[in-house]
């Protein structure tokens, strides 16, 4: 198995619309497209695109979600996690496994529409690291 490119850097805020001003219109960066619901996920989610990647702006959808239980420990927000690509989520599930790495759950449909895992971060250096197949249609 070999990593891919950073995908994206995953930060959770209490207010999408508040992160967007800071991102896009201090920061400079650009709006990728408009926030939308994850409710399986139990996020609202908006990318904006970086020169190198895109930050994944991530808000919980009510006190289920595991983001609202991140924003109890980090009121004003912060980094979540990040993202990196691989061409074989199913080959890359199997390898971390076998590292001993502790995969959180089964693949699932992220954000970008490709299947998706995180490992837990006590594995990977204190960092929550999600695994995302690559798009085949290259929109990331």
């Amino acid at each position: 198995m070999k990593l891919g490119r950073l995908n994206h850097i995953g930060v959770a805020t209490p207010s999408i619309e508040d992160s967007l001003a800071l991102y896009c219109d201090l920061m400079g960066a650009e709006l990728a497209h408009t926030p939308f619901d994850l409710p399986a996920q139990g996020v609202k989610v908006c990318f904006v695109d970086t020169p190198n990647t895109q930050i994944e702006l991530i808000e919980p959808l009510g006190e289920d979600s595991p983001i609202h239980g991140f924003l109890a420990k980090n009121p004003a927000g912060g980094q979540h996690h990040v993202c990196y690509e691989v061409p074989d989520i199913h080959e890359a599930k199997a390898w971390f496994e076998e590292k001993g790495a502790r995969v959180l759950g089964e693949p699932r449909i992220g954000a970008h529409g490709t299947l998706i895992f995180f490992v837990h971060p006590r594995d990977m250096g204190g960092v929550l690291t999600e695994i995302m197949e690559s798009p085949r249609d290259d929109l990331h």
